[in-house]
């Protein structure tokens, strides 16, 4: 057994800005709340963190070894069976994800896509969707629970620091098994557009309309509530002033 690389860069930089992006908007939608100056700053996170997830979609489809969606699609016999194996000992160890993670990995995924997607259904006027975006958060939240959770059990029952592989990228396996590149310049690519993506949306926000203008498109978001202002501050499409919901 060798230390051999197994996470390449831009997976791992995915995983930890990923894990402090929805952690940061958590705590600032659910502890601060919406009437906290700082609200409109969890949609930013959150549409950020919309980009990353398709940055990581695409990266799945033809990233490295381990990256790749098709290393990891375990189906419900392969947990069953790697779950008592943590627990009674006989399940074989995994190189990449372990079935564990795989369906933390895909399930969280999902979630942060559908919260981006009812997070704009939102800003752009539709109500209806808000407590769909709440419950989706609420599940997030539980996801990362048994995510962690889970880690920890394999950490101290396995005796495998899968935390640390994930920072530094080498596991100890045969090395045959491992990657050929870290790849360096595609973890460079990544973080200039997630940069330039978040800059656009920081740099796009008004704070006096509580809005924010989508970088490329150019849409207008209301992510904020104005104070003072009839129906939250929203902005009627064709007059650009503010409606009560009376009208």
């Amino acid at each position: 057994m060798n230390r051999i690389p197994i996470w390449d860069l831009p997976t791992r930089l995915f995983h930890w800005l990923f894990a402090g992006g929805f952690a940061g908007a958590a705590v600032i939608a659910l502890v601060l709340g919406e009437h906290s100056t700082l609200f409109p700053y969890h949609s930013i996170i959150g549409l950020t963190l919309g980009l990353m997830v398709a940055l990581r979609v695409v990266w799945g489809l033809v990233g490295t070894r381990y990256a790749r969606f098709s290393s990891f699609a375990y189906g419900p016999g392969a947990l069953i069976a790697y779950i008592k194996g943590v627990l009674f000992g006989g399940d074989k160890r995994h190189v990449g994800h372990n079935p564990g993670s795989a369906y933390g990995v895909f399930a969280m995924l999902a979630l942060v896509a559908a919260l981006a997607v009812t997070g704009v259904m939102l800003a752009l006027g539709n109500k209806g969707v808000k407590e769909i975006h709440e419950l989706l958060t609420w599940v997030m939240v539980g996801f990362v629970g048994v995510h962690v959770l889970g880690v920890a059990t394999h950490t101290i029952l396995r005796r495998e620091n899968i935390t640390a592989s994930m920072i530094h990228g080498w596991k100890d396996v045969e090395a045959s098994k491992g990657i050929a590149s870290s790849m360096p310049i595609v973890a460079l690519v990544f973080l200039a557009i997630t940069g330039a993506w978040a800059t656009g949306l920081v740099s796009g926000f008004d704070p006096v309309t509580q809005s924010v203008t989508v970088p490329v498109l150019g849409t207008k978001l209301q992510i904020g509530e104005v104070e003072g202002e009839p129906n939250g501050g929203l902005r009627s499409k064709d007059s650009g002033k503010f409606e009560d919901d009376d009208d």
